[in-house]
């Protein structure tokens, strides 16, 4: 069972079942199988910005944020939870800039939104540029 928590401004539009089927293929190819949970906000360039400054001390926006809810320990198991679900974390996508990258890669934005989570899924499971 994946549980996917969206929250999104009014204004930002997304595909929900686009965004759980996304998540579920990342899940998937990593095998992982356990019960999971994880959130997902679509939201403005301020309140992107402000993330940005406040967690990674860049003064502008960017298109995807996650917020692992453990912290990576090497060579530390994975500890099991009492209710029997993985919480992955957060990844939060600024749609505005979405719909600018997606402009400017000539795809549609829903194609964008899609990249972006699987990106942000990938860092909650620990995969880090360059890996």
């Amino acid at each position: 069972m994946i549980n996917v928590l969206i929250k999104t401004e009014s204004h930002y539009t997304v595909n929900r079942d686009r965004v759980r089927e996304v998540i579920a293929k990342v899940l998937s190819a990593k095998g992982v199988k356990a019960r999971v949970e994880v959130s997902l906000s679509v939201v403005g360039d301020r309140m992107m910005k402000s993330l940005n400054k406040k967690y990674r001390d860049l003064d502008e926006t960017t298109d995807v944020l996650s917020f692992p809810l453990s912290e990576e320990k090497k060579d530390a198991p994975f500890i099991d939870m009492p209710d029997g679900i993985l919480r992955l974390g957060d990844i939060v996508i600024s749609y505005p800039v979405a719909r600018e990258e997606a402009s400017d890669e000539n795809k549609l934005v829903d194609d964008k939104i899609d990249e972006l989570v699987e990106h942000g899924m990938l860092h909650l499971l620990g995969q880090h540029h360059g890996d």
